[in-house]
């Protein structure tokens, strides 16, 4: 290695390294029954990897630590220890039990290695220990790095993964093998039920740890998506709506995994149409999501029917607006019409007598006609 300035044991003598490399076989055994007796996770057998890994570490750090006596190189290969730190992520434990190990050995090293400076001035033997500490804070932060290394590379990879999944799940055709695969590569269980959420400039990886448990998150050309199992299920319509408190989203329908692209577009197209604040659900607005369904359609509707009003002036276009919807509402009824309107029921007679002559009789009379008036008064308000 290259000369980094000075180093903790530069100052040591180096005539220590022979009787101290005499002794590094029993210190490694020493540190490894101690480390087995003292941490809980590592009291099992040294097979395969983990034994590996645990043997040549102690054993490799020991005799590098020996070798770099008086001299001013920084601490050799760290390569296996950050293999340690990713071993733990891969056993599904945190850094703790490792971090424990180390203070252990280091504890465990200093007094084998002490043993034979019997003689040795103070001082050498405080620069010894501080030596040997300073070594193994170098090789932890390695195991550090290595673990944060693979959890950082593990999260890319299950996101994509995970994005993936969301892609099958959401094509226009999708294959239930094809689904079934990217389920388990994602290690995700595919629901008998699911739901689609919609929601307009939102994180979906910030939504989903508020969300349901089993809550995929992803990004599609229409906004930030959750993928939601088993919506109905005990406390999850709950929990899903304080997720998605205060934002801009659309909770599609509940349908079997195969109709999760028709449940998507139906709350994609409903958040477009309703640009609610919060979150709402499809499944209420039925009919807005049937009158977003064909515009030109809808637009030669509200024509062939509200036409005659848009002559009249805006104040009394609206007005005739809100009488045909009061007329709707109350199927005809001129009183709950005058309470609705804050008006005499004279007042309404006389305004749908107006309407009446304006938009024809069988726009109120024939029930196809009648229809098409709902649709372009429900269209235009």
């Amino acid at each position: 290695m290259q000369h980094q300035g000075v180093t903790p044991w530069q100052d040591i003598p180096p005539s220590l390294a022979p009787g101290l490399q005499e002794r590094i076989p029993r210190i490694t055994e020493d540190i490894i029954r101690a480390v087995r007796a003292e941490v809980r996770e590592y009291d099992q057998p040294l097979e395969g990897e983990f034994g590996r890994l645990i043997s040549q570490g102690v054993r490799q750090a020991l005799e590098q630590f020996v070798g770099l006596l008086g001299t001013a190189q920084t601490a050799p290969d760290a390569g296996i220890y950050a293999a340690m730190g990713r071993a733990e992520l891969d056993a599904g434990r945190t850094l703790d039990a490792l971090q424990s190990a180390y203070r252990t050995g280091a504890r465990v090293a200093w007094r084998g290695l002490v043993s034979e400076a019997d003689g040795l001035d103070p001082g050498v033997m405080f620069r010894l220990a501080e030596a040997i500490f300073a070594y193994i804070d170098q090789l932890a932060a390695a195991s550090v790095a290595g673990y944060s290394e693979a959890l950082a590379s593990r999260a890319g990879s299950v996101q994509t993964r995970r994005q993936a999944l969301v892609d099958e799940l959401l094509a226009e055709q999708p294959s239930a093998t094809a689904v079934r695969a990217a389920a388990r590569a994602a290690q995700w269980t595919v629901p008998e039920t699911l739901a689609v959420v919609v929601a307009d400039h939102a994180d979906p990886v910030a939504l989903v740890r508020r969300a349901p448990s089993g809550t995929l998150p992803a990004r599609t050309p229409d906004g930030a998506v959750l993928i939601v199992p088993d919506p109905d299920g005990p406390g999850r319509r709950e929990r899903l709506a304080a997720c998605l408190a205060g934002v801009a989203s659309v909770i599609g329908p509940t349908v079997a995994p195969g109709e999760a692209h028709r449940a998507a577009r139906r709350a994609a197209v409903a958040l477009g149409r309703l640009q609610p604040a919060g979150p709402v659900r499809a499944d209420e607005h039925r009919l807005d999501l049937l009158l977003a369904a064909d515009p030109p359609l809808v637009a030669e509707i509200v024509q062939a029917r509200l036409g005659p009003i848009a002559g009249l002036s805006p104040a009394a276009r609206a007005r005739a607006r809100r009488t045909l919807r009061a007329w709707l509402d109350t199927h005809g009824d001129v009183t709950r019409m005058a309470e609705q309107l804050h008006v005499h029921p004279q007042t309404v007679r006389y305004r749908m007598a107006g309407l009446r002559e304006l938009l024809g009789p069988e726009a109120f009379d024939e029930p196809a006609a009648r229809f098409e008036l709902q649709v372009a008064v429900r269209a235009s308000s």
